[in-house]
């Protein structure tokens, strides 16, 4: 026959296996539960990561996309700016000769024949009372009635290039 507090002490060990069981079982099944919540977090993230990446390789190529064509553009715009300079260089240079070459006919024995040939034209523009003069630089400039009219070597220089207009760009052209 077994003691009353025999009988206690099983049962109470019974219990206390019992409950060391179901408290080892709950913290396995904790555990078990928490490593799979971890590992669901962790491939989220990892899924959020990569998708952050591909937004940043996406918005760095649309941003890269976008500073290429800007600096393509500004480039473009100072090859022109500086074409445009070389070519007003040119024809600034061009105008310098030619009008060297005008001012160079006052030396020759043709220019008496030339400052009357210009005289007599602006006679025919202004009329025969018109004031004509010779200019230093060569050629003459008349007046007549408000009106004026200039035969300048220079000015005439300045006309036969202006008539040239857009065919003086086929000197410098490629």
């Amino acid at each position: 026959m077994t003691t009353p507090g025999a009988d206690r002490t099983d049962t109470l060990t019974t219990v206390r296996a019992e409950l060391l069981r179901s408290a080892r079982a709950d913290a396995e099944a904790l555990i078990v539960q928490a490593a799979c919540d971890a590992e669901a977090v962790l491939e989220r993230a990892r899924n959020e990561a990569e998708e952050i990446v591909e937004q940043a390789r996406r918005e760095g190529a649309a941003e890269g996309t976008a500073a290429g064509a800007s600096e393509l553009l500004r480039a473009r715009r100072t090859a022109r700016a500086r074409e445009q300079a070389a070519r007003l260089e040119a024809y600034e240079e061009l105008r310098r000769q030619v009008t060297e070459r005008f001012r160079a006919l006052r030396y020759t024995a043709d220019y008496p024949g030339l400052r009357d040939r210009l005289e007599r034209r602006a006679r025919q523009l202004l009329g025969p009372d018109a004031t004509v003069t010779e200019q230093p630089g060569g050629g003459v400039a008349a007046h007549a009635a408000g009106r004026r009219a200039d035969f300048t070597l220079d000015a005439l220089a300045g006309r036969a290039l202006d008539r040239l207009g857009a065919d003086t760009e086929a000197l410098w052209a490629p």
